[in-house]
């Protein structure tokens, strides 16, 4: 026997799920009710980016290490990752709201273990960098990350390791890390919460 009851589900004979508008009803107050009391805990609805900012210009990132050609690529893989994550457009520095000025300040790598014949077995890249995002229009600062003069203690590093004997390779672990910066550095163009 099937029940017919206003304010509840039934089943027809063609093995359909219905919910009648009592149901409906239910079920949207109980929706609105979860995003209503959640909104004190933490959570933020909409972009997590400064609206008032619609175009960024990064220019080249300048390169104080002995590794060239990094800051291309790091500067390529932060201008991709804000493209597919932010809501800002890219624009060439005279037409653009903000800038996002970086510095490579250090590229190292070093040999993690080796083989019985001094062979390095497996190696780390590590790199560190400084930025500064500023609003161009007023010249205020809206994001900045230095690293201290310690190299144990930067701001903003990333790391990768790869092994040689087992086919993997720098270049595949240098692209590792630049992504890992690159995603880093927009992560700071974030609003604070």
């Amino acid at each position: 026997m099937m029940n017919t009851r206003k304010g509840t589900s039934r089943i027809r004979p063609t093995g359909r799920f219905e919910i009648d508008r009592w149901g409906v009803h239910f079920l949207l107050g109980v929706l609105c009710t979860t995003f209503l009391t959640s909104g004190g805990c933490g959570y933020m609805v909409g972009a997590p980016y400064a609206p008032e900012v619609r175009t960024v210009a990064v220019p080249i990132f300048e390169n104080n290490s002995s590794r060239r050609g990094i800051e291309v690529q790091l500067t390529e893989a932060v201008q991709k990752e804000i493209q597919a994550r932010t809501p800002f457009h890219l624009a060439n520095e005279p037409y653009a709201d903000t800038r996002l000025i970086g510095r490579i300040v250090q590229v190292n790598k070093r040999v993690l273990g080796q083989t019985g014949f001094d062979d390095p077995r497996e190696l780390q890249v590590s790199l560190a960098v400084e930025i500064k995002w500023e609003d161009t229009r007023n010249s205020r600062v809206i994001a900045e990350s230095h690293v201290p003069f310690a190299a144990e203690a930067t701001h903003l590093s990333a790391e990768a390791s790869f092994a040689p004997e087992i086919g993997q390779s720098l270049a595949t672990a240098n692209q590792t890390m630049v992504d890992d910066m690159a995603r880093q550095i927009v992560n700071k163009m974030e609003t604070p919460w």
